[in-house]
This record gives C-alpha cells, structure tokens and sequence, in this order.
C-alpha cells in the first residue's frame, strides 16, 4: 500500500500521533469532516472537468444568422468584382 508516497509504517505512525494528540472521541469527528472534504473537492473538480470538456468539445456556433452571412458575402462578391469592371475599363482606354 502506498499513498502519496507514503508507506503502511508511516500512515501507522500518523494515526497513533492523531489518536494521540486528539483522543479517541475525537478521531471519528476528524474523520468525517475529512471525508466530507475530500468528497467536496472531488465533486468541484469533477465539475470543472466537465465544464472544460463542454468548451472544447462545442461545436462552433454561428453568431450572425444565415440571411446575414447571405447579405456578407453578396456585399463581399460585390467589392471584389468592381476593381475588375475598373481595371477593364481602364485597360479599355488605354488600347485607345
């Protein structure tokens, strides 16, 4: 058995300095509340792992709606054929 790199002999030693310096009524009480605390962290940080694996595996949602991203990339279509119209008819004139 070995916790946190701690061996049997030295989780012995623990509990018999625990007993020790808190008496024997006083041991389950210590007990407990360690239990609650550790089942509380574990619960936090069950919670935050879920939260983080929520943000990574969301699909990417679209903020603007699709008759938006239309009206985009139609102004977009619009901006990049102009310079072209322009530069035909500048090269138009130029062959004059």
């Amino acid at each position: 058995m070995n916790i946190f790199g701690v061996g049997l002999p030295e989780v012995t030693v623990i509990l018999i300095l625990a007993l020790l310096i808190f008496g024997p009524k006083k041991l389950p009480e210590l007990g407990k509340q360690l239990g609650k605390t550790l089942k509380s962290l574990k619960k936090a940080s069950n919670e935050f792992q879920n939260e983080i694996d929520q943000v990574i595996n969301e699909p990417d949602k679209e903020d603007l709606p699709k008759s938006s991203q239309k009206n985009i990339i139609n102004n977009l279509d619009q901006v990049t054929k102009e310079p072209e119209k322009k530069n035909s008819s500048t090269s138009d004139s130029n062959d004059k």
